[in-house]
């Protein structure tokens, strides 16, 4: 399998990442835009800072073609930059706390746009950001996954429990989810977590519902990247994949981030996602065990070398909702209940995870008690319920409802 990734790792970085600054734009509604082009997508790091109230971003193996050094507007004094080290630095020192959002490094024929949002917004105790989860829908397009009786497909399953999930922390205030695809879309291993890092994500969930030769192997699984394999199934479900992974890592396209390379330049970052991985897979595990309709394949988080889950920084966690070759797995993934819980159990773990793991300057980070969502039309009370795992009669007392009826933009607290 890697036999031919020290030549490619050569062709890759052959050349520098050179940084451009493009300038500033603020919109009509008031949001800031601030705009780098980059040679390729790079490895950032973007934090909040307090005393004095600023953001920062971190672009590893880059540098700056001229270094800037810009006075703007409010709520942006300056925004500056400098060399430390193998990474440049972006400082951007504010006036005011704001909203922002990580960077975004799209793909254009100029290059990786970088762009970084920010909003006023004084109601703010300080500078802060929602969590980004990349939501990856396995298979899709010309690869159906696994096939099950009555021909149920393994791509349209995961998309289903993928879009369940979106709406869940889309609608949840503090959490902003990305679909890596959100159609039966063709979508590379590559480019599945190289979309995860040009959108910023924290942690990166890939949702799947395998097969196996013996139609009685039946229950979810948890699974993070090794490359060993902890049991023989992950074994057979990795080398199922290995065909496309040869084929696929020879086509690595100039523009994107080499996470081989990355893996030996930065091996305590690395070190750290598999430690993290580990914990995110134990959270969404231990409410999967909770569920009522799913059956457990593994008690443990398993190991496979997956190459979906290798990025070198993002929490990645693949969730093998059931094999859907097992007649009573097929059905329970069928139903829209037994698609509910999975989604449930897989929000429920994340939330916790961020919970006992914060990311500071965050607004999950701020209330570790209740969420806040958002209600959408169609939404009663009793499927609210069940979407986060709560009862009726405690959203109801927690939020002084009385019974009276609730309205699409109503906000409610969920406190579990």
């Amino acid at each position: 399998m890697y036999k031919f990734l020290p030549i490619l790792i050569f062709n890759y970085f052959i050349y520098a990442n050179e940084i451009t600054f493009v300038g500033i734009d603020e919109q009509k509604d008031g949001e800031i835009n601030i705009s780098l082009i980059l040679d390729k997508v790079a490895y950032i790091n973007s934090y909040s800072q307090e005393d004095p109230s600023r953001l920062v971003l971190e672009i590893n193996d880059a540098h700056f073609k001229e270094s800037i050094s810009e006075i703007y507007n409010y709520p942006i004094k300056q925004i500056k930059s400098n060399k430390d080290g193998d990474h440049t630095k972006i400082v951007i020192d504010l006036y005011d706390d704001v909203f922002w959002r990580k960077p975004i490094q799209e793909v254009t024929d100029s290059g990786i746009l970088l762009n970084l949002k920010l909003n006023k917004d004084k109601s703010l105790e300080q500078n802060a950001r929602d969590i980004i989860v990349a939501i990856d829908a396995g298979h899709g397009g010309k690869y159906p996954g696994a096939v099950g009786p009555n021909n149920i497909l393994e791509k349209d399953v995961t998309l289903l429990i993928a879009k369940e999930l979106e709406r869940t922390l889309r609608d949840t205030k503090g959490y902003q989810p990305v679909m890596i695809r959100d159609g039966d879309q063709t979508v590379s291993l590559n480019d599945r977590f190289q979309i995860a890092r040009r959108y910023g994500a924290d942690i990166f969930i890939s949702i799947h519902a395998d097969g196996f030769k013996l139609s009685s192997v039946k229950g979810a699984s948890i699974f993070i990247w090794s490359e060993e394999a902890s049991s023989s199934i992950a074994r057979n479900l990795s080398d199922t994949k290995r065909e496309r992974i040869l084929a696929e890592i020879k086509n690595l396209k100039p523009t994107d981030f080499n996470e081989d390379y990355a893996r030996e330049q930065y091996p305590e970052v690395y070190e750290k996602k598999i430690e993290q991985s580990k914990i995110l897979g134990s959270k969404i595990l231990d409410q999967l065990k909770k569920d009522p309709y799913t059956k457990i394949h593994k008690k443990n988080v398993e190991y496979a070398d997956f190459r979906v889950l290798k990025s070198i920084d993002i929490p990645s966690v693949l969730v093998e909702s059931g094999f859907i070759t097992n007649p009573e797995d097929a059905a329970r993934l069928k139903g829209k209940p037994g698609r509910r819980m999975i989604a449930r159990s897989i929000f429920l773990g994340i939330n916790n995870y961020f919970i006992e793991n914060p990311v500071s300057g965050t607004l999950i980070n701020e209330n570790t008690d209740h969420l806040k969502y958002t209600i959408q039309k169609g939404d009663v009370l009793s499927e609210i319920a069940i979407r986060f795992g709560v009862t009726v009669e405690s959203i109801d007392e927690k939020n002084k409802l009385n019974n009276k009826p609730i309205y699409p933009g109503q906000t409610l607290k969920i406190y579990f």
